[in-house]
């Protein structure tokens, strides 16, 4: 849904990263290359970030007015 705060393993913020993750991956650029250059260097933040997908869109179908 919404890309957590921080890393649930080693605590390190990540939310602020993920815009400028998404803009990258979208132009094309290597996820590896993005990841080394935001310095996501441990493997459980880089799994936060590979393993995330944006269902926000797909849930606000569903609320109830």
């Amino acid at each position: 849904m919404i890309i957590p705060v921080r890393c649930w393993s080693c605590g390190k913020p990540l939310a602020h990263l993920w815009e400028e993750y998404c803009e990258r991956t979208g132009k094309g650029e290597k996820a590896k290359d993005v990841m080394d250059s935001l310095k996501l260097e441990r493997y459980c933040c880089r799994t936060m970030i590979l393993g995330q997908i944006d269902l926000i869109d797909t849930a606000a179908q569903f609320k109830k007015v």
